[in-house]
């Protein structure tokens, strides 16, 4: 159980008819934004004593928009469709919204090929549309950011079209364009990280174009400095829109080796990672200049104030802190992943958040996630009672978590049947298990049709037990996983030691996780039992419960703890007499 006492009422508010224009030129841009003079009040590497900046204290709540809540009736999620949302989610007491790719796209990729930086998709709306949801969202005090694709575009964005027209046209040197190799193959040995070689033969013009993804998904050549300065317009365009920060997508893929090597072969390659993985990255991702971009970046979005960017970076913890900057600043967040992969165990993750917490540089703010688009839900791999606990862990750990839409109810991977497969990367590599679409589904609000989620069937299946797992009724569950979520982001509101508060990481045995957050005189422990058996935990002091996963405990304890399996215990410190 949960305790009553933080219990915020209400099921998901009814979803209004969105008005707006319905053309993208229709609307005029805001006010163009005047950058605040002096020094950034947000730079991650500070040495001044300026208040912290909003995102320490933020959660961060991811948005597929395909995937959120459809307006029209094309069982795609849109715009209109996540505006007359948002209350659902003050109410959830998230601060933040980052909204995957809505730019106009071919969707061969599903928004991360790119057609043009400073539009919107029709099938997600326009870019009245997003002013609408951008001015609802900061009425409603939620920050608005927006994922932003640098490193490849759609091969039919006019950039590429006019490089691929000839040799000699302007726009040549945007992308990565090389010779064949003597033998008239690819120039290198490099992998798509959707399997299959990253060349692609030009036969009008007699040469390769890099795609470190799909063949329809050419990479920008960053070693441009036209190139460089119109993507950096971009980030400018949005700014002036009023947008909070960006995600930047696959950051440490911006820059490749200046000579093109053969990637060494990964000795550990096994045909069940998928064919990228026969290869170590090392020359085509990860190279000294992206940091200098980065920090480009970063000036960018320091000069309109309490801005935020977060860099989608898988590298190993000392690679991914080169990411907070080395001779200026870089990205604010690099996103740290590893409680996606790593071993659920408490010692290993005792480990990790020790050994991350002391990598990170001076005045570097940590982040945490537990899934994302492309990855399992945490559902899927603790199941829902263990989910519970890792919520807890994600939302009391030093540092900016971010949650994936749907695992605030508990949503698992779905299964998706093979003729209604969308994935490329399944489509590419079928039957090893990386395909996208089963954390892809759509929302379940209620149990009318549709889940509540669209008049028309939607692009993906259902979870199938949306009936009963639903925002409606997990909202009349005071048990339910949406109450846990609420309640734990209501305790970090309530207590500076949790929001912002330093972490001690404590000592314990076998399946327990503990550890200690505290501001000032407020000191609060948390208690978590990683396994499926009771566990003891010695506290050392008198302790109030705030909050568990499982039980409504009825008094205070004094040094000893009897965890049950799978439970998770927050609790404060009391004063001695």
């Amino acid at each position: 159980m949960i305790l009553p006492e933080l219990a915020r009422g209400g099921g998901p508010p009814a979803k209004p008819v969105v008005e707006g224009p319905t053309s993208q030129t229709a609307v005029a841009p805001p006010p163009l934004h005047q950058p605040a003079a002096g020094p950034p009040p947000h730079a991650s590497l500070r040495e001044d004593a300026s208040p912290s900046p909003w995102w320490h204290s933020a959660v961060i709540y991811q948005i597929y928009p395909r995937s959120f809540a459809d307006s029209n009736g094309d069982g795609i999620g849109d715009l209109p469709g996540i505006t007359a949302r948002l209350d659902y989610l003050v109410e959830l007491g998230v601060d933040a919204v980052w909204i995957s790719p809505i730019y106009p796209s071919p969707m061969a990729d599903f928004g991360y090929d790119v057609a043009d930086y400073c539009g919107v998709d029709p099938r997600f709306g326009t870019l009245a549309y997003f002013d609408a949801l951008l001015a609802t969202a900061h009425a409603k005090g939620l920050k608005v950011l927006l994922d932003f694709v640098p490193n490849h575009s759609s091969d039919q964005h006019p950039w590429f079209i006019e490089s691929r027209a000839s040799r000699t046209n302007p726009k040549r040197d945007w992308y990565i364009w090389r010779d064949a190799a003597p033998d008239g193959g690819p120039p290198n040995n490099w992998i798509s990280d959707f399997g299959g070689s990253a060349w692609e033969w030009d036969e009008a013009t007699g040469q390769y174009y890099y795609h470190a993804f799909l063949k329809k998904q050419a990479d920008l050549n960053w070693r441009n400095p036209d190139l460089a300065a119109a993507m950096y317009d971009v980030l400018r365009f949005w700014f002036e829109r009023g947008v909070d920060g960006f995600r930047i997508d696959v950051l440490w893929h911006m820059v490749k080796h200046a000579n093109y090597p053969d990637n060494p072969p990964n000795p550990a390659y096994t045909p069940a990672m998928g064919e990228m993985h026969t290869v170590l990255q090392l020359h085509s991702t990860d190279q000294p200049e992206v940091h200098g971009i980065a920090s480009e970046m970063r000036a960018i979005a320091d000069e309109y104030g309490d801005r935020v960017l977060i860099g989608e970076i898988y590298l190993p913890v000392p690679k991914l802190m080169d990411y907070y900057g080395r001779d200026r600043p870089g990205v604010h967040l690099p996103f740290n992943f590893q409680l996606i992969d790593a071993p659920w165990n408490a010692r290993s993750l005792a480990t990790l958040i020790t050994e991350y917490e002391a990598a990170l540089p001076p005045g570097g703010w940590p982040n945490w996630v537990l899934g994302n688009h492309d990855r399992p839900r945490a559902a899927a791999k603790f199941g829902e009672t263990q989910a519970r606990v890792a919520a807890m862990l994600l939302l009391t750990l030093r540092g900016t978590p971010t949650i994936y839409y749907g695992d605030e109810i508990g949503l698992s991977d779905v299964a998706i049947p093979a003729d209604r497969v969308q994935d490329p990367r399944e489509l590419r590599e079928p039957g090893l298990g990386l395909g996208r679409d089963p954390v892809r589904t759509p929302m379940p609000w209620d149990a009318t049709t549709n889940a509540g989620f669209s008049t028309a069937e939607p692009w993906l299946p259902l979870n199938p037990d949306w009936s009963t797992r639903n925002v409606a009724a997990q909202a009349e569950d005071t048990g339910s996983m949406l109450a846990l979520y609420k309640q734990l982001l209501a305790l970090r509101r309530a207590h500076p030691a949790l929001a912002i508060g330093d972490m001690t990481v404590l000592e314990a045995e076998g399946d327990v996780l503990a550890y200690e957050r505290h501001a000032g005189d407020e000191r609060i422990t948390v208690v978590l039992n990683l396994g499926g058996s009771e566990q003891r935990f010695v506290l050392g002091g008198n302790y109030l419960p705030l909050l568990t996963t499982i039980r409504h405990p009825s008094e205070g304890w004094g040094d000893e703890i009897l965890l049950r399996p799978n439970e998770g215990l927050i609790l404060k410190a009391q004063p001695t007499a």
